[in-house]
């Protein structure tokens, strides 16, 4: 490379500041560019609950609400939430006081090894603070990006309904 080549090159930098309300906590980082927002709760803050699956965004294992949208934490850089509010399943509910859906899971038997079940929790509660768990065909179109390797989507489904039956959504406040 020539020396001119080198002058014009623009240096990347080796970390970035992130700040990240998480499940309520103001989180002020320093991570990598490059960086996950998967990465990010689980490594930097410490939360495990969301899981790391195929890391290309195909299971739904890694899925969170940002600004109360579902989202593939594995597809979406931290440095690109900054200042923006994410929720995971550990800030959902409480053992004291869990989510409706939560509660619907449990009685529902959604889950089986419990791999995706943090990822499948988040995913049916968008789905229902969407609007869009009216009908099964409608829950398993809009849970389609949640895939789980126990094939408890019967159970899932039927959590799913009841969680929505259990915290109607106002049609007005649908996306």
């Amino acid at each position: 490379m020539t020396e001119q080549a080198t002058e014009n090159r623009t240096a990347i930098p080796v970390t970035a500041r992130v700040s990240l309300r998480v499940n309520g906590v103001e989180h002020h980082l320093v991570v990598e560019p490059r960086m996950t927002l998967l990465d990010a709760l689980r490594e930097v803050i410490g939360l495990t609950g969301t899981k790391k699956g195929c890391d290309r965004g195909e299971c739904g294992a890694c899925t969170v609400h940002v600004d109360g949208r579902r989202v593939n934490a594995c597809l979406t850089l931290a440095v690109m939430q900054d200042g923006h509010d994410v929720t995971t399943v550990e800030g959902l509910g409480t053992p004291e006081n869990p989510h409706p859906v939560q509660r619907a899971f449990v009685a529902n038997d959604a889950l089986q090894c419990g791999f995706c079940t943090p990822g499948q929790v988040m995913a049916a509660a968008a789905c229902i603070a969407e609007g869009n768990a009216t009908a099964p065909h409608r829950i398993r179109e809009w849970m389609s990006g949640n895939l789980c390797r126990c094939a408890a989507y019967p159970q899932i489904i039927a959590a799913i309904q009841e969680a929505a039956q259990a915290d109607p959504v106002d049609p007005a406040h649908a996306r």
